[in-house]
């Protein structure tokens, strides 16, 4: 332990950055009984949100579900704090059906502040951490590697700790750019953080730059709705966590509205394309494919002729709005002239203008799929430091980083997700194994599994892991055994329950907008019928009994989709057996005969755990796996 004359603090685990990864990250090893330190460049900054002012969405909405199933703090928060919510594409099936909730923004910062500090083992620390200390340490083999042993922050104290957990985000020698105007700020003009960096690469830690923008926020009294289509909230609120009462979240919502850019607003941005950071050549950071500027979408879809912009506020107690989809770096004279061509916003007051973010994150096939390192014993990495975008893919990072921080330090086995199991398991996956050249994000279209990872079983899919972490209480767990068990019987019971073509069931089937019966079925099989829900079946189905809403909705699902259910858990039976196909941690691929060299060298990178990963990984080919197979075989290396 270097920097002896310091002032030295002792701690359990340190947790840098307290964005959406970082409180995940701090609250889950706190909870699991480490004394835990969270450093921030600035309190005001606790899960501040600089971007959009939502938490949910397609794809992300589940991520929030499966945060909350695991013990998770994001879906509790947005609950407490939104301001309009709204289930999405439920002109679809179960699998893409995504809650999207509007926050407010200062309350859920607020909010979940509250909840660190109010935590016994938590500490909020304001400090930017500018060095990682590290000592060596014999593993099992008898190999010495180094290890994390404590931080440095910018007064010279010395945190020592066991375990540390990175989750700056966007601040990392952040840049913020405006056309040529550039700030050496985080994002909302946050202090960056600087020393990181060069810490990192003294142990090897290499990082790149990626970038990001935001729109601009304006006064909402400028604006004229009138011009604009309004988009209101659900009737009936859906909570995202599993923990809330539905009654408490049915309020008042705040509307949204819709409007749209033209001709002219294009007319504009193409006409100073060449005073944009993005085609100048002064962003050096990589961008966001599936969250392009508005620039960008002039430019590569130059035969759309209008864009959708959505108008939302950014809370109760201010008038800003925030114009989505129309992110830019664009000047200052551009971006008043741009957004003054959409309907609604000719006579807009923007408060804070558009802006492109840089910032150094790293290539997260450094990582472990626990999150950890390879390099550093005890290191973990969360959020968007690891090349992801968005607040929901960070709040997952970060409280899978905490909890296998904490199983680490307890000598036990990390919580592994699976694709099979989790969205959570394919954001990592795709991580660790992909070679991302873009911020990750998720989306419904990664998960070859999506029909068994809806966001309405979340609980049953990971309510016990959570619990066998040690973030989900007894009670909680025996629930969800209660509700499987009641799933199940019910299911069976509209199975074994028959009716006839008697009259009155001819009657009741005609009153609810269904054909008659040809001849006697069962309950299941009418159930199976498009138009027809479960409780539609109440008035010919005397014998059932009561049952809860989130019990019903698992029967029907289950029901109605048992072809397409059965047949992908039987690819999952398929996926599993690569999965299991575990691979060594010391295999030397030069070994492996007929490996094409881009395989060896991606594998020697990357190092997967198993025949699963490598399958998955850029550059690693079926007929490279076919040959990894055959080598393993002759090793005689076990499935597990």
């Amino acid at each position: 332990m270097s920097n002896n004359n310091a002032y030295h603090i002792r701690t359990d685990v340190c947790v840098i950055g307290a964005g959406h990864a970082g409180c995940e990250a701090a609250l889950a090893t706190a909870r699991l009984g480490l004394k835990t330190v969270i450093f921030t460049m600035n309190t005001d900054s606790i899960a501040m949100m600089p971007c959009n002012p939502h938490i949910g969405g397609s794809s992300k909405g589940h991520l929030v579900r499966e945060i909350d199933a695991l013990g998770g703090e994001m879906g509790k928060n947005i609950d407490k704090t939104f301001i309009q919510s709204k289930m999405l594409n439920k002109s679809k099936g179960p699998a893409v059906h995504s809650l999207r909730t509007q926050a407010d923004k200062a309350a859920y910062s607020a909010s979940m502040r509250q909840v660190l500090e109010q935590e016994p083992n938590l500490e909020i620390r304001q400090a930017e951490v500018i060095n990682l200390l590290v000592e060596d340490k014999e593993d099992e083999s008898g190999a010495v590697h180094p290890a994390i042993c404590g931080v440095v922050v910018h007064t010279g104290t010395v945190y020592e700790c066991k375990a540390a957990i990175i989750c700056t985000g966007t601040y990392l020698n952040a840049r913020c750019l405006v056309g040529e105007s550039i700030t050496e700020t985080g994002p909302g003009g946050m202090q960056r953080s600087t020393s990181l960096r060069d810490a990192l690469e003294r142990l090897g830690i290499t990082t790149r730059r990626f970038k990001t923008g935001t729109p601009a926020r304006m006064d909402g009294r400028t604006l004229d709705y009138s011009k604009m289509t309004i988009q209101k909230g659900d009737d009936v609120v859906i909570p995202f966590s599993y923990s809330t009462d539905p009654k408490d979240v049915q309020i008042d919502q705040v509307p949204c509205y819709l409007t749209y850019t033209n001709e002219e607003t294009h007319r504009i941005i193409r006409e100073n394309i060449d005073r944009s950071p993005i085609y100048a050549g002064i962003i050096e950071g990589t961008g966001p494919r599936y969250c392009p500027s508005i620039e960008d979408k002039v430019v590569k879809f130059s035969e759309k002729e209008r864009h959708q912009v959505f108008i939302e506020p950014e809370g109760l107690s201010t008038n800003e709005v925030y114009v989505d989809g129309m992110s830019s770096s664009m000047p200052d004279d551009v971006q008043q002239r741009m957004y003054r061509t959409v309907p609604g916003l000719e006579n807009c007051v923007i408060v804070k203008n558009a802006y492109a973010i840089e910032y150094d994150c790293i290539n997260a096939n450094i990582l472990k799929q626990s999150l950890e390192t390879k390099a550093v014993d005890g290191l973990f990495c969360a959020g968007q430091f690891n090349g992801s975008s968005g607040y929901e893919e960070a709040a997952a990072q970060g409280l899978m980083a905490g909890i296998n921080t904490a199983l680490k330090l307890r000598g036990e086995e990390p919580l592994i997700l699976k694709r099979s199991e989790a969205y959570i398991g394919v954001l990592i996956d795709d991580l660790v194994s992909k070679d991302n050249r873009e911020p990750y994000r998720m989306m419904t279209s990664r998960a070859e599994y999506r029909l068994m990872l809806r966001q309405d079983n979340a609980d049953l899919r990971l309510r016990h892991y959570g619990y066998r972490a040690g973030l989900i209480t007894k009670e909680q767990d025996e629930y969800v055994s209660y509700k499987e068990e009641h799933i199940a019987k019910e299911i069976e019971r509209l199975k074994n329950t028959k009716v006839g073509a008697a009259a009155s069931t001819q009657e009741y089937l005609r009153s609810i907008g269904t054909s008659e019966l040809k001849t006697g079925v069962s309950l299941a099989e009418l159930l199976c019928r498009p138009e027809i829900t479960y409780d539609m079946l109440s008035g010919i189905d005397p014998d059932r009994k009561p049952l809860e809403k989130a019990i019903t909705e698992q029967v029907e699902i289950g029901i109605k989709y048992e072809g397409y259910i059965e047949r992908q858990k039987k690819q999952i039976e398929q996926f599993e057996k690569l999965e299991n196909k575990k691979i060594p941690a010391g295999i030397d691929y030069d070994d492996v005969l007929s490996l094409r060299l881009e395989a060896r060298q991606k594998l020697k990178e990357i190092r997967p755990s198993s025949i699963g990963q490598a399958s998955r990984m850029s550059g690693v080919t079926p007929a490279d796996v076919a040959v990894l197979l055959v080598y393993l075989e002759k090793v005689q290396v076990p499935s597990v």
